[in-house]
């Protein structure tokens, strides 16, 4: 039941944060190629940490992301107007890097593929 609930707070709090982020912060270094991939929010709903994913250079990530650190109380305070919780969780934004991962993991793959397609056909293995 707690974990339900947790997930339903995470849930909510993904979509109240993001919508603040694109309407309400007016940092230039936040742009609307940022998005909320997903919230972890502590089992006492004091501390929520905000992963995020952006369409940019390492460094721009780097900017963005202290950007965000910063803001971070001005999202939280404009969140809770939105969302009836007892505590607002203190938000830690983080990159989220499980795109860029799961691009390079496929492009090993492609490939591998590639490395296989292109070696003649192994005679040995076939006469044993």
């Amino acid at each position: 039941m707690k974990k339900n609930r947790l997930e339903r707070i995470n849930s909510l709090l993904k979509e109240v944060i993001f919508e603040v982020i694109q309407k309400e912060v007016r940092n230039p270094h936040v742009n609307t190629f940022v998005t909320v991939t997903r919230v972890d929010t502590s089992a006492d709903l004091h501390h929520a940490k905000v992963y995020v994913s952006m369409i940019a250079t390492d460094s721009d990530k780097e900017k963005v992301l202290a950007a965000l650190q910063t803001a971070a109380g001005f999202i939280a305070v404009n969140s809770a107007k939105k969302v009836q919780l007892r505590y607002f969780p203190a938000l830690t934004f983080k990159l989220d890097t499980a795109l860029e991962e799961h691009l390079r993991i496929q492009e090993l793959i492609s490939k591998i593929e590639q490395e296989r397609a292109s070696r003649p056909p192994d005679t040995h293995a076939e006469n044993e």
